[in-house]
């Protein structure tokens, strides 16, 4: 069986093929104003770099913010659920996976299924999702894979209370002309962050093993910062902005072929 799994995002749709289990191929495309036409075009440019013909298809699973718009998918899950089916079959041993994308970030605690047994998100505060990083590397003047090293070489912890990003920003701006380093500041940026983030993780009642999820995964300063906050081994799996698309790819092969279109 042949199994497509699609993850929305906000900043880029991910595409995952299985069949019968065996990871086939994988893309990464933006998204695009057109969000249909994103999603048709991952899925497009997925079997064909896996050498799968769509005719060959069984089942398509969308997931993510924008789900509803792929109109060629069987069914849809929710994030969570793909987070914990997907992080699941790649580390068994894991039972709380946090997944923090551009706009968004959830924590799931699972069983040794994969099933959720409870979940947080944390949806209206920018400030614990990867934009915030984002504009706050902007602020600096520096890329975003330049901003995370920068936060290594700091052990200094200067608070950033803003919620807000806009008012976070401000105080960014405050302390460039303070003349703070750059590397203190990047590190505030990223704790203010990981404490977010981690706050909303431990009202799931963290359980071991725990996974970081997402694109932000990528990111070493808030990987960093949210094991100390934590203060807990975190563990990525090899390209964590896929396990979403990689979990609904699973669902699609368990799910019963009986089974009505719609939300699980």
């Amino acid at each position: 069986m042949v199994a497509v799994g699609i993850d929305m995002g906000a900043k880029n749709v991910k595409a995952v093929v299985l069949r019968d289990g065996e990871l086939l191929g994988k893309t990464l495309q933006q998204t695009e104003f057109d969000r249909l036409a994103s999603a048709r075009k991952a899925f497009e440019t997925v079997l064909r770099t896996s050498g799968i013909g769509e005719k060959d298809v069984d089942m398509v699973v969308a997931t993510g913010g924008g789900k509803k718009v792929v109109n060629f998918a069987q069914r849809d899950y929710t994030v969570m659920a793909c987070n914990a089916k997907g992080i699941v079959k790649l580390l068994p041993s894991v039972r709380t996976v946090i997944d923090v994308g551009a706009e968004e970030a959830r924590a799931v605690r699972l069983d040794e299924t994969g099933r959720v047994v409870e979940f947080a998100i944390n949806e209206k505060c920018a400030a614990g999702a990867g934009a915030f990083v984002e504009a706050m590397a902007r602020a600096l003047e520096v890329d975003l894979e330049e901003f995370a090293r920068m936060s290594l070489t700091s052990t200094k912890t200067i608070p950033i209370n803003a919620q807000c990003v806009i008012f976070a920003e401000s105080e960014v701006v405050s302390l460039v002309h303070s003349e703070t380093d750059r590397s203190d500041i990047a590190k505030a940026v990223h704790d203010a962050m990981a404490a977010r983030v981690g706050a909303m993780a431990q009202r799931v009642k963290m359980e071991r093993d725990i996974a970081l999820v997402g694109g932000v995964a990528r990111n070493v300063g808030f990987l960093k910062a949210l094991r100390e906050f934590l203060k807990e081994e975190i563990v990525v799996p090899e390209d964590p902005e896929f396990v979403t698309a990689y979990g609904a790819a699973w669902l699609g092969l368990e799910a019963p072929p009986e089974e009505a279109k719609g939300e699980v």
